[in-house]
């Protein structure tokens, strides 16, 4: 029999996961300067969630109410929830900050003022930091204001100035492209830091020389960065995405984040120049936008952090011949402990050999600079076949993405954008080549995460380096479509999103599902970011209610909710958060010499599964195997940044006797003491 409701609701689990990181903010085990990064992490993901989320649950207010009364959540009422929520964690990130943080800094001699501290020197140091950007400030009244009129775009911060005698109030924009942390001049061994907020509290004065100023109150507005399908498909694909991102700018508000101590009638004056309701508001303390704070200042001798990680160079990859190496057997790269560096020398080392004749990559999320994309630079002026093909609608990435794409194009490359419809999420790269007798010779990587060397090092990931035949023509098959010269991909050993995965994850269940009927003990491990699919929810519970054992690792979202009687007694999930960002995907089935394990670049969610071309590869190679089985029982020995995910979502961190294990941290060991 059933108790309670099936799923959790996605944006409420996400809520969940930013509260996880929050906790490691209020973890006074972390660094100080890595609590003040995950409070940065913590602002950063908020404002994403009402960029984008919110804007979308807004977008369904606007349906059909038929067709709303079949949604699971209503919108008006799950926008409340999502606002309780987050009212309740900006609470508390305001404790952290106030009684954790500034304490910490100045214990170590970093003290951050506000304008009522300033000194005789410290006022003339404003004033004249004041002036180097004064030109540049942009102010308007109340009465001459209009949503459309408002000059501030998504993420913005202005001040509302106040006047005495009932004058009209103002709204200053803050100036753009001026660090957020103004470091007054030594006088002493201490380091004294302001926000550029108290510079402008402290001078604003001097651009109303006729007004006086009672009070001012800093706000942010977040807009909606939602990208319409309708203007995706007026026109070609990537030029509409370069139409759309200027929208960013002028999008519908979702969050006024304002002053919690601003008077009500500025607040209804607010509401009336912006358009929002009161819906819209999330009230917060004086200062707002600390995702600033990953650039907070410091002596480099008082910022401690977690310290160099060691990024291992594994033996493989020092081979003379690289590719011999990998024909040998297949290849494990495990971010962050593996450095990004055999990525880049195999691709340099495929524009030197004249055997080589293609490169084909997908790419989401590139960055802004790339040694990996420079090395396929360089395979172009070798006179390589080169395809590329650039995820234009990757979420506030598309410019790199676009940018790259017409870098190649110049180099000769050929690069196909975007589907109209589908994301390309796959993390693939083929490298082809041959041999003296003319056969073709083919070698894969498929991996978890981005070709992004820069978050190699923070995210943790997988990658498979193979020239398994069985896999390397599949993955040329994927490439063919892609490309537009196949429909549907001719594979039998990959999974591929939106044509054979979600299938072939049914069978794999249903298999365990027999196994547990027969008395053999079913198993399930799956380790994602989110777990959202109400189809692969339901047959994991179904597979729950016929005695299959299932664990679940899931950092973010999870909609399944575990330990309800007749529903999901059998599984446990786990979430953890810590040093680096969990971002691999494993999933494993059963767990006697029969098992199959695979890793891929999709999340149980509809759109990994449906909307999404993703390539999931089986693991055959016995070491990789046994490395990643090692691995998952240190994620669930985990006793430190472990979280348990009940039906509540309390998150409450997993405690255990005996040895603390950091997953993370021991993950470091387990790489060195095998040598990979």
């Amino acid at each position: 029999m059933l108790r309670g409701p099936k799923f959790y609701d996605r944006d409420l689990s996400w809520l969940q996961f930013n509260h996880r990181v929050l906790q490691e903010a209020a973890d006074a085990g972390n660094p100080l300067y890595e609590r003040i990064k995950f409070l940065a992490i913590f602002s950063s993901n908020l404002d994403e969630f009402f960029r984008v989320r919110v804007s979308a649950i807004r977008q369904l207010k606007k349906l059909d109410k038929d067709f709303r009364k079949k949604l699971i959540s209503r919108p008006n009422k799950l926008i409340k929830e999502i606002k309780k929520e987050v009212d309740r964690q900006q609470e508390w990130f305001g404790e952290i900050y106030r009684e954790q943080i500034i304490p910490g800094l100045r214990q170590n001699g970093i003290h951050i003022i506000s304008r009522s501290d300033f000194n005789r020197e410290q006022k003339t140091f404003s004033s004249a930091c004041f002036e180097t950007f004064a030109n540049e400030l942009k102010f308007c009244y109340f009465d001459r204001m209009s949503p459309e009129s408002v000059d501030l775009d998504s993420e913005a911060m202005a001040m509302v100035v106040d006047f005495e005698d009932a004058v009209v109030p103002a709204l200053v924009r803050f100036p753009k492209g001026v660090e957020r942390f103004v470091v007054f001049p030594p006088d002493s061994k201490e380091c004294v830091v302001t926000f550029i907020d108290d510079i402008l509290r402290d001078n604003l004065h001097k651009i109303f020389e006729n007004r006086k100023i009672r009070n001012m109150y800093a706000v942010k507005l977040t807009r909606d960065a939602e990208l319409y399908l309708e203007e995706e498909y007026s026109g070609a694909l990537v030029d509409a995405i370069y139409s759309a991102l200027g929208k960013r700018k002028t999008g519908q508000a979702t969050r006024l984040l304002v002053d919690k101590s601003i008077p009500q009638y500025l607040l209804e004056g607010l509401k009336e120049v912006l358009g929002i309701d009161e819906i819209d508001l999330v009230l917060g303390g004086t200062y707002h936008n600390f995702k600033d704070f990953f650039s907070f200042p410091g002596p480099p001798d008082k910022r401690p952090g977690f310290g160099r990680l060691e990024r291992r160079h594994p033996e493989w990859a020092d081979r003379e011949d690289i590719f011999e190496a990998i024909e040998e057997k297949d290849r494990l790269l495990h971010f962050p402990y593996h450095s990004f560096d055999p990525l880049v020398s195999l691709i340099e080392d495929a524009a030197d050999r004249e055997e080589v004749t293609d490169i084909k990559i997908s790419l989401y999320r590139v960055g802004k600079e790339s040694r990996l994309l420079d090395a396929l630079m360089k395979c172009c002026e070798h006179q390589k076949r080169v395809f590329v093909f650039i995820e234009a609608q990757a979420r506030f990435d598309e410019e790199f993405n676009i940018l790259w794409g017409k870098a190649f194009e110049e180099k000769g490359a050929r690069v196909v954008y975007s589907f109209p419809g589908i994301k390309v999420h796959s993390k693939i790269l083929l490298i082809c080549s041959k041999d003296e007798r003319g056969q073709v010779k083919k070698y894969g990587y498929i991996a978890t995460g981005n070709f992004n060397e820069k978050n190699s090092g923070i995210y943790g990931d997988l990658g498979i380096v193979t020239a398994n035949e069985a896999i390397t023509s599949e993955v040329d098959d994927v490439f063919q479509v892609l490309s537009r010269k196949l429909i549907i991909p001719r594979v039998k050993h990959t999974l591929v999103s939106p044509f054979n995965s979600r299938i072939k994850f049914m069978k794999l269940i249903a298999r365990e599902m027999e196994k547990a009927r027969m008395g053999k003990g079913g198993y399930i491990f799956l380790k994602m970011n989110s777990l959202q699919d109400p189809d692969m929810i339901e047959a994991l519970y179904r597979a729950s209610s016929s005695g299959v054992e299932i664990v679940l690792v899931v950092r973010g979202i999870c909609c399944l909710i575990p330990g309800v009687r007749g529903q999901s007694e059998n599984i446990r999930v786990i979430s953890i958060v810590g040093r680096f960002l969990e971002h691999s995907r494993i999933y494993l089935f059963g767990k006697d010499e029969d098992s199959s394990m695979y890793i891929g670049s999709a999340d149980w969610m509809k759109r990994n599964l449906d909307y999404r071309i993703e390539v999931i590869i089986p693991v055959p190679d016995r070491q990789i195997k046994d490395y990643l089985l090692g691995f998952i029982d240190l994620q669930l020995a985990d006793n430190v940044k472990a979280r348990e995910i009940d039906k509540d979502q309390s998150n409450s961190y997993v405690r255990g006797q005996g040895k603390a294990i950091n997953s993370q941290e021991e993950t470091i060991s387990l790489i060195k003491y095998l040598g990979l």
